[in-house]
């Protein structure tokens, strides 16, 4: 049985991706997209679709699901091949020509790959009390999927990073009332965030610890907190939110070949990676000056894909035409 070529694989489905996506479809490659969740849109979709997003040229505030939704629908355009819930686990060259990628459920063969898995596979940091299994999927939370599913409740946020933060921030309008416990004495959020939250209503507590979880079987009823003179004091709660952040694993890549720095796959100015024919792009790159925020990595994709197309075809060039020039071209 013959195998379905592309010109381009790319791995990692979130916004970095999809941008990727699209482009190669500006500049006319076969395209395919292999995510490892069931959904597009990475750490965007699975971890914060309802915080706003303030770094996106063009876009004074932007909901991550909102952009996400967008990028879907500009990558579409081209009709790229998608392929959900599949982990590659390694990339095979085959007489340097084209690459076997391997999943945990099949092969996919491509001429060239491109990496946009952000910062790898994650997984929360989770609340550490003996308690805390048995009330996730309940009224414990590690992520947030539905905003106002916390409407006109009362709410506990434990951590002091900006997703914490933020979380706070957004439930404030919504919520019966919104508590914050912090177990520093400073929030390691961004400075306006912080003062923003100081002038809400949103109750801060910080230098103290949580000591307790208090429930049945089915639900938290409260958490006893200790302020650093020792007090004890309870909160009661409806939704308890533990938001101390991510651990992140580059998992199986590590493991292809590819040159790392810090964690940090290495690329030159055109995305190469060390090993011809695969290319990197977004938060899970470093070179000289490297900026990791979305808008940088935007800039990653474009270039990455303009530098495979040289690859792939030799006589095309690296700088494309004007977008809308070149656009129109293709939809004629």
């Amino acid at each position: 049985m013959e195998k379905e070529m592309y010109d381009v694989t790319i791995i990692g489905g979130g916004p970095i991706g999809l941008f990727a996506a699209f482009y190669g479809g500006m500049r006319q490659l076969k395209v395919k997209i292999i995510e490892s969740l069931p959904q597009l849109g990475g750490q965007l979709t699975a971890l914060y679709p309802e915080k706003y997003i303030y770094d996106v040229a063009g876009f004074p505030k932007v909901k991550a699901q909102d952009m996400v939704d967008q990028l879907v629908i500009q990558a579409e355009q081209f009709n790229p091949t998608v392929v959900l819930n599949q982990t590659v686990e390694n990339l095979v060259k085959v007489n340097d020509e084209y690459f076997q990628i391997v999943s945990d459920k099949e092969i996919h063969y491509s001429k060239t790959v491109l990496i946009t898995a952000g910062n790898g596979a994650f997984k929360p940091r989770k609340l550490n009390h003996e308690n805390a299994k048995m009330y996730e999927g309940k009224n414990l939370h590690y992520f947030i999927n539905d905003l106002e599913y916390f409407a006109k409740k009362e709410i506990c946020i434990l951590g002091g990073g900006d997703s914490a933060v933020d979380w706070a921030l957004m439930m404030e309008p919504i919520a019966k009332k919104v508590n914050i416990i912090h177990r520093r004495d400073k929030f390691r959020a961004h400075e306006a965030s912080v003062k923003n939250m100081e002038d809400s209503a949103i109750n801060v507590f910080t230098t103290c610890n949580i000591v307790d979880i208090n429930g049945n079987e089915d639900r938290i009823h409260s958490i006893s907190i200790k302020k650093d003179n020792d007090e004890i004091v309870q909160l009661e709660l409806d939704e308890l939110i533990t938001n101390y952040g991510f651990v992140s694993s580059l998992g199986p890549i590590k493991e292809w070949g590819l040159e790392f720095s810090k964690n940090s796959i290495v690329v030159d100015s055109k995305m190469r990676t060390n090993i011809e024919g695969v290319y990197s792009a977004g938060d899970i790159v470093t070179f000289d000056g490297k900026v990791k925020l979305i808008a940088t990595g935007f800039s990653d994709a474009a270039t990455a894909i303009s530098s495979i197309k040289t690859y792939v075809d030799p006589k095309s060039r690296q700088q494309p035409q004007h977008s809308t020039t070149l656009f129109e071209k293709i939809k004629i």
